[in-house]
């Protein structure tokens, strides 16, 4: 097991990114399918990946962000999962993206819930929220399976999205 663990699942296991994920990273932003609702463009290689990686500073700056997932049978990259606090709005946000090939399977919502269990119990967060981009229904269904509801319309990146919303 990853001595940088953050939290542990039934079939995951979530650690701090590192520069050494930086070909996945790359790999995952490179499927339009994967940052079609995202707003984010692709890396425009493994260096630009592992440069991001390197100046990724949530961790440091507030004791989380996303993390990697990885699957406890054979350590495998399926995407990253995680808190981030956006100081504008003083908000915690829940966020999730996998590659395409584990879609389906659970995960998201595994490695969400325990996210969110991990930001209410040791992290002392009072309410999450996730965004969504309007017809993103895959991320929506993860969003309502660990609890989260629909809160109100929101715009963001510009585009039209809802913002989901729980609360201890």
């Amino acid at each position: 097991m990853d001595k940088s663990m953050i939290v542990e699942t039934e079939r995951l296991y979530l650690r701090e990114m590192v520069p050494e994920d930086a070909e996945n990273a790359y790999l995952l932003n490179l499927d339009p399918e994967v940052t079609r609702y995202t707003g984010d463009d692709p890396f425009g290689s493994v260096e630009d990946a592992r440069e991001f990686l390197k100046k990724y500073d949530h961790y440091q700056k507030y004791g989380f962000g996303r993390w990697a997932v990885m699957r406890k049978s054979d350590g495998e990259f399926l995407g990253w999962c995680g808190l981030k606090y956006t100081p504008e709005l003083d908000e915690h946000d829940i966020g999730f993206r996998f590659f395409r090939c584990y879609w389906n399977m659970g995960y998201a919502t595994e490695a969400a819930t325990a996210c969110l269990q991990l930001g209410f119990s040791k992290l002392g967060m009072r309410q999450i929220v996730g965004r969504v981009v309007k017809g993103n229904r895959a991320s929506v269904r993860v969003l309502e399976k660990i609890g989260l509801r629909y809160l109100a319309p929101c715009t963001f990146d510009d585009e039209e999205g809802e913002v989901y919303v729980i609360q201890l």
